[in-house]
């Protein structure tokens, strides 16, 4: 009984590692309410934003060249702003390399008819036809600064036939943040009604994980109330909704592009695909412009990496409810955003992410200690009465109902609970599968080394035991990488199995035998962190196990 439990019990750990990862992850809140958005849609005087842009792809180079730019930078970004369109449609990251072995940095906008377009633009519409409004061919004039910091913000304007002037007052600070205060000048005798708008734009599907557990695309938090859109949801089914308040944008699993509407207004936010995908917003109730006058409306751009401390500065400085959850923390946020501010505590204080993995490990295996200790002594009880067990089977092996009687009053006599040793195994799993969120969601454990041969805690051991750990000179297929850690953890789950119970039945023996194998095959493509912490657990667990079973006595009586 108690083996089929514990086998059982490890048999579901792995099982659920590995389907939690590929199918099961709880899908996000999407589509709700749809009806009701194109309800608002169709029956709103809400002017629509126009799609009818065709433009001929060239290459990145090109698309930059063909129009006069205003160039931005700090200490974070780098990029320039289009003065044809108005547009933000180049931005470059300082700190974020492509890759460990490449010193290019990551890029994330570009122009429009660039393979890889992606932009942000903003303005005003209206639903009077008489009134030329600037669009993505309207060429924008420079007063004042020529180049955009966090010291020097600059003033676009675009005038009409009409004598209606645009105009765009551009702030950034020190990081992500583009604050657009835009107003419309009006020197005629006559009255008009304009709609803040902002919207980004995106060409193409990027390279993405494709994982259940991540969420790439479209996000919004929409009267709070969080709208995940995956980039083929769109495609097949544009989705429209209304609020009060909230934000939309796009993220990628480490960067994300956002737009914050002017606030205490109502807008309709809109994804949607047409050759190209959409996130905008148009805001419901229009400003009067009435002769001889202005209105102004500011709104709010963040284009940036996904650090925590970032994100959440942001969220918590501007007010931004839920703006934290474009780090895509999953439904145990609870124990993963902890986690991750553990971790990164014993970080700032030991300056390497994988010894702040394993000192994190060493606190959990704390916290659980009075839970384990009470396992641990129930399966060493289990084991010592392994002789006890084999003479009941031998003696009853013709009647199962007094075998079975007979195990229960041993189990009572001795105060064993065969279910406690699974225990250990369950409480582990929902901290591991927290801990492989934080090391896959986080842009602070990207590339981040640890020693020797990892140089990224965020991916797999390159190591491959079919090389020797790369003593052969030759490379092995990506089946075949199963790298130093996970063999390593693999041998400690295998010293840990020995430290258990052994179960009577030769059939269940052989398959117990296998799951360090499965186990430690499963596991290898595992970011490395990961399988740090459950190397350094299981040797702190067998630790903590050999010095209760050398407490433990079990007496008994034939």
């Amino acid at each position: 009984m108690d083996t089929k439990n514990i086998v059982a019990a490890i048999s579901l750990s792995a099982a659920v590692i590995v389907l939690y990862s590929l199918f099961f992850a709880p899908q996000p809140i999407t589509k709700e309410n749809v009806a009701e958005g194109n309800k608002v849609e169709q029956n709103s005087d809400t002017p629509s934003l126009d799609q009818k842009e065709n433009v001929a792809e060239i290459s990145r180079e090109e698309a930059l060249n063909q129009s006069e730019r205003i160039n931005f930078e700090n200490e974070s970004i780098v990029g320039s702003i289009s003065l044809k369109g108005g547009v933000i449609d180049d931005l470059t990251f300082k700190q974020y390399n492509v890759s460990l072995d490449s010193q290019e940095k990551v890029t994330l906008l570009s122009p429009r008819n660039s393979k890889d377009g992606y932009l942000i633009e903003s303005g005003f519409i209206t639903s009077d036809k008489n009134v030329e409004i600037p669009n993505s061919n309207s060429i924008w004039k420079v007063s004042g600064n020529n180049k955009l910091t966090d010291q020097s913000p600059i003033k676009l304007s675009w005038t009409n036939d009409q004598g209606i002037t645009f105009e765009k007052e551009i702030a950034l600070d020190e990081k992500f943040l583009f604050t657009i205060k835009q107003s419309v000048i009006n020197p005629t005798n006559k009255k008009y009604d304009f709609y803040t708008y902002g919207q980004i734009i995106r060409n193409e599907i990027p390279d993405i994980s494709n994982f259940y557990i991540l969420h790439e695309g479209l996000i919004a938090d929409l009267d709070d109330e969080l709208i995940e859109e995956d980039y083929d949801d769109i495609q097949e089914k544009k989705f429209s909704r209304t609020a009060q308040k909230g934000w939309l944008g796009i993220g990628d699993k480490y960067w994300v592009t956002s737009l914050i509407p002017p606030r205490e207004k109502e807008f309709k936010t809109t994804f949607d695909y047409k050759d190209k995908f959409r996130a905008n917003f148009v805001s419901t109730e229009p400003l009067e412009l009435n002769e001889n006058s202005l209105i102004e409306e500011t709104l709010q751009i963040i284009v940036a990496a996904k650090r925590v401390d970032v994100i959440d500065g942001y969220a918590e400085s501007l007010n931004i409810d839920k703006f934290d959850l474009t780090i895509d923390w999953g439904f145990l946020y609870f124990i993963t955003k902890p986690l991750f501010f553990g971790i990164d505590y014993f970080f700032k204080l030991l300056g390497n992410y994988g010894l702040a993995i394993i000192a994190i490990t060493i606190c959990i295996r704390l916290a659980f200690f009075p839970l384990a200790n009470f396992s641990f002594r129930s399966m060493a009880k289990m084991k010592a009465l392994q002789p006890e067990m084999a003479r009941l089977k031998e003696l009853h092996k013709d009647d199962k109902m007094k075998l079975q009687q007979a195990m229960m009053a041993l189990y009572k006599k001795e105060k064993v609970n065969p279910m406690s040793g699974c225990l250990p195994i369950l409480v582990q799993i929902p901290v591991f599968f927290a801990l492989y969120k934080v090391l896959f969601v986080t842009i602070e454990m990207r590339q981040m080394p640890f020693y020797g041969w990892i140089q990224d805690l965020s991916e797999r051991d390159p190591t491959s035991l079919f090389n020797l750990f790369g003593l052969l000179p030759y490379d092995v297929p990506s089946f075949l990488v199963i790298g130093a850690w996970p063999v390593a953890m693999g041998v400690s789950m295998w010293v840990q199995q020995k430290l258990n119970p052994a179960p009577t039945d030769p059939m269940q023996a052989k398959i117990f035998m296998f799951f360090p194998l499965f186990l430690t095959i499963i596991l290898a493509p595992f970011p490395a962190g990961l399988v740090i912490y459950w190397t350094v657990n299981n040797i702190l667990t067998m630790a903590q196990q050999v010095f209760i079973m050398k407490r433990t006595t079990v007496k008994t009586t034939t």
